[in-house]
Parts: structure tokens; C-alpha cells; sequence
């Protein structure tokens, strides 16, 4: 099952032009980020972190400047706060 998750994936980035594709608010794309651990980890871990990736990366999230420690930070639907680390760039240039 592991491998026709990524034959999958390798599928969608040869048929779906960058320019056709959702826009992730992840630095890293869901599809990158799915591959990779799906590769490095397993079938299982691959899954979960596609269902992580699907309900958090459906807008719905806060860009925010942490008051405390003055970084930026996004809070995801699933209430899960994320470091600029991990925000994509176009979104934390407003």
C-alpha cells in the first residue's frame, strides 16, 4: 500500500501542472510532505499525516504575532499553533 501512495503522488505531480494545484499554506507542500513521510515511515504514517495535512491545510487558519515571545505564528483549524518555520512565505509577507 505504501507505494501506490506514492505512485499516486508521483501521478499528481506529473499530470497536474504547479500552476492547476492548491496553494498549501505549509512552507513544505501537502503533497511533498505526504510523500516524504510516507516514504521514510510507512503506509500508516502516511495516511495520518495526509488526514493531518487535508484538515488543517482548507483555510481557516490565523496568522498571528505572538504576544509573549513576539514571533509569528498560524493556529490551525484543528487549533494546532505552527512556528513561521513552517508557514509558507507569500502567506507571512502580509
Amino acid at each position: 500500500m505504501k507505494y501506490l501512495i506514492l505512485f499516486i503522488i508521483q501521478l499528481y505531480w506529473k499530470f497536474i501542472p504547479p500552476s492547476k494545484r492548491k496553494r498549501c499554506i505549509f512552507k513544505k507542500s501537502c503533497s511533498n510532505h505526504v510523500f516524504e513521510t510516507t516514504h521514510k515511515e510507512g503506509f500508516i504514517k502516511g495516511l495520518k499525516a495526509f488526514q493531518f495535512r487535508y484538515k488543517n491545510c482548507r483555510g481557516n487558519f490565523q496568522i498571528f504575532k505572538n504576544p509573549i515571545n513576539n514571533q509569528i505564528q498560524m493556529i490551525l483549524p484543528s487549533q494546532i499553533i505552527i512556528d513561521r518555520e513552517e508557514i509558507a512565505e507569500r502567506l507571512i509577507n502580509f
